[in-house]
């Protein structure tokens, strides 16, 4: 079970120049997610911050232009890093300041560094170039790269003291990690195929005529895309009300944050059922102030109360 966490002593000028690195990471790559974390107080704020910049070399690595051998090397020097995060043997004055922020968090959060492990694993099966046939083999993937960002993240969030059920906190936040990256996979169908990736599972795609692929901005010839799109919304769907059994675990601030990015991607979702064929035309997005409206929606507990409501009319 994740505890709720003790207030800190006060951070070194080198660690809080370093948090302050991976704040303007977050803030200039991460929007979505930049919503949800400015909610929390700053030392969760930071260590967020951490753990997305981290995350971000990661993923820029497997995203980048390199050679894949280059990648795979790059992706193993990044995880003997990872290594000396875990072992202590990163110090306040080294010259990488996200090993600096994220050997600060860690120290004083009870973050699982193996979830960024599974990461890792998860971008390596990227620059394999790994297809998927069933939903189940997509849930493996989905697990590495997005379900242990919700346990490394309830890591630092912790849970409510007395909170019925936290011993569950992990497997929603992990289920809830799946619902943002089958939004994000539905989002980015045509720009992940030009680039010569497939995620939806290969079964889905039979299913509905769409094995040829999404190579431009209409979907193939006699194929129901409109269908394949709505059944990967509804399981995106039911995640997310999985998920959002987390929310009354968290304190305050911590849920209005998992509020926050959880709603942006449910509105993302709201956007891609209504018209599936956007994402083929290009990439479906939500503007600033809708998501500043979500992010006070969460700051508000609403989404708290409704998930609260729901789970006492289940026990009744």
């Amino acid at each position: 079970m994740i505890r709720t966490v003790e207030p800190q002593p006060p951070a070194s000028a080198p660690v809080l120049a370093a948090y302050s690195y991976c704040e303007a990471v977050t803030g200039q790559q991460a929007r979505n997610f930049a919503y949800g974390i400015r909610l929390l107080p700053a030392p969760k704020r930071r260590a967020m911050s951490a753990l997305y910049a981290f995350s971000r070399r990661v993923d820029d690595i497997g995203d980048g232009p390199l050679a894949n051998d280059v990648k795979v090397t790059r992706l193993e020097d990044t995880r003997a890093l990872l290594t000396r995060i875990r072992d202590g043997a990163v110090d306040e004055d080294d010259t990488d300041p996200v090993a600096v922020a994220l050997a600060h968090a860690a120290a004083h959060f009870p973050i699982p560094l193996g979830g960024l492990d599974e990461l890792i694993d998860g971008v390596q099966m990227d620059v394999r170039g790994e297809t998927y046939e069933t939903w189940d083999d997509l849930k493996v993937y989905c697990r590495c790269v997005a379900g242990a960002i919700g346990r490394l993240s309830l890591g630092v969030f912790g849970t409510e003291r007395g909170a019925r059920g936290a011993e569950r906190a992990p497997e929603y936040a992990d289920t809830l990690g799946l619902a943002l990256q089958l939004t994000n996979i539905l989002r980015d169908v045509r720009e992940d195929a030009e680039g010569g990736r497939t995620y939806l599972p290969a079964d889905d795609l039979a299913k509905f005529g769409c094995s040829a692929g999404f190579d431009g901005p209409t979907s193939p010839e006699g194929s129901d895309f409109a269908g394949l799109v709505h059944f990967e919304v509804r399981r995106a769907r039911a995640l997310f009300a999985e998920g959002y059994r987390l929310l009354p675990l968290l304190d305050r601030r911590s849920g209005a944050c998992v509020a926050a990015m959880a709603g942006i991607y449910r509105r993302l979702l709201d956007r891609i059922e209504r018209d599936p064929g956007a994402v083929l035309r290009g990439r479906v997005s939500l503007p600033g102030r809708e998501k500043a409206y979500v992010a006070v929606r969460g700051l508000s507990g609403l989404d708290t109360r409704h998930v609260t409501r729901r789970t006492v009319r289940r026990r009744a």
